[in-house]
């Protein structure tokens, strides 16, 4: 649901993930944060660190790292210190672990109820995270669902997921413990969206939000896109993670991205958008659109910014962007939302947009418009316009043409 045209959030407790620089509060009135995993060997100090840092760059809020034995522990102890972001532990079979990464001082860990089962072991970490002020999140996985609560006959279900989650809760309550974070993930995207409403509610804790074991590019992100956007739409979610076949910025990357085109984030980097050209376009817009992805990739200029491959519609279709391009006569006709304010050589129109854009962004659009010289500017694009509309006319691709054929075939038939 929409409400002053951003999504309503589902109302939930909150935990924070300590760090001296950047702790991060997931659930309550905190932004969605984005989360990946390293793929390095946890032992790997440097190259753990490498990735954190990519991570960050990227748009990660948190880092998950694996703690699978003692020396990933102890490489934790030697990272947690130097990370730009708080850390999660990812802890599978062997509770001791779990406690070796809460010596190591990470600030959340990840249990998987399905491997961790011994009551006495769950409640043991629990009480060291509450002394120690450390969340924990619940990771239900339908890969790895309790034995006792796998359907031989209808294989893993959303109820028997949640029914993991509550399980484990209440093991936590037992021992006081609260400050958890809840996921409950299935490579099915229809299981996965059906599991986490169902988990929403019955519960109030904060939820994590992923497909998992999503896959290879472009697949997995559209699958990941799928759930995880379904459920941001229905007010579910706190916080997020890709889980791609693919170098783990792809996640952060994506994790961002989607935030911020849903309006759950502030834009922190460029919006591009582009025509899918036509019969029309001047140029060859997708390669064009590439260049300007590229050239404005790592960026960080919060505008939204529109390549157009004609002078026709091009304008009017990006009115609402800060600052767009349309090509037309071999020229580049640059706009400004929606004033024309330069025309430039058609191999000079990406370095255009950069220059503009970063004008705009250190003086603002009023200074931007108070330079151009908008009446030769506009004269250009009119001539430009007209000289296209008289080659190819006002309907290039014949539209209107089939829709008169269409209106008389219909009147014929009646």
């Amino acid at each position: 649901m929409l409400v002053e045209g951003r999504f309503a959030r589902r109302p939930t407790r909150s935990v924070t993930l300590a760090h001296p620089v950047n702790p991060v509060t997931v659930g309550g009135d905190a932004p969605i944060s984005v989360q990946s995993m390293t793929i390095t060997k946890t032992a790997d100090v440097d190259g753990t660190l490498a990735q954190i840092y990519a991570l960050y760059a990227a748009g990660a809020d948190i880092v998950r790292c694996t703690c699978n034995d003692t020396e990933a522990a102890e490489g934790l102890a030697r990272i947690v210190p130097r990370s730009p972001v708080p850390l999660v532990a990812d802890i599978h079979h062997q509770h001791k672990m779990a406690l070796a990464a809460l010596d190591a001082g990470v600030a959340c860990l990840r249990l998987n109820p399905g491997n961790i089962r011994k009551p006495e072991h769950i409640k043991l970490v629990a009480s060291e995270c509450r002394d120690r002020g450390v969340p924990i999140r619940i990771g239900v996985n339908g890969g790895s669902l309790d034995p006792d609560l796998y359907d031989p006959e209808k294989g893993v279900t959303p109820e028997a997921m949640v029914a993991s989650a509550q399980r484990e809760i209440a093991y936590f309550d037992e021992v006081g413990f609260d400050a958890i974070k809840i996921s409950v993930k299935a490579s099915s995207v229809p299981l996965m969206i059906e599991a986490y409403r169902m988990l929403a509610e019955v519960t109030d804790h904060p939820l994590h939000l992923g497909v998992t074991e999503a896959g290879p590019l472009p697949g997995g992100l559209l699958k990941a896109t799928a759930g995880i956007a379904t459920l941001l739409a229905d007010g579910i979610g706190d916080t997020i993670r890709y889980s791609l076949t693919a170098d783990p910025v792809e996640e952060a990357k994506a994790g961002r991205q989607l935030l911020e085109a849903m309006g759950l984030r502030e834009r922190t980097g460029v919006d591009l958008i582009a025509c899918p050209s036509c019969g029309r376009a001047e140029i060859d817009v997708i390669e064009v659109a590439k260049r300007a992805q590229a050239a404005f990739e790592g960026r960080e200029i919060p505008l939204q910014i529109a390549v157009m491959g004609c002078v026709v519609n091009g304008p009017g279709e990006a009115r609402d962007a800060d600052i767009g391009i349309a090509a037309g006569n071999k020229r580049g006709h640059l706009f400004v939302r929606g004033t024309n304010v330069a025309v430039v050589p058609e191999d000079e129109m990406v370095d255009a947009l950069v220059e503009w854009a970063e004008f705009i962004q250190e003086h603002g659009v009023e200074r931007a418009l108070a330079k151009a010289d908008l009446r030769a500017a506009k004269e250009a694009a009119d001539a430009d316009r007209a000289v296209l509309l008289d080659e190819q006319g006002d309907d290039v691709n014949a539209s209107e043409a089939r829709v008169d054929l269409i209106r008389k075939r219909t009147a014929a038939s009646t």
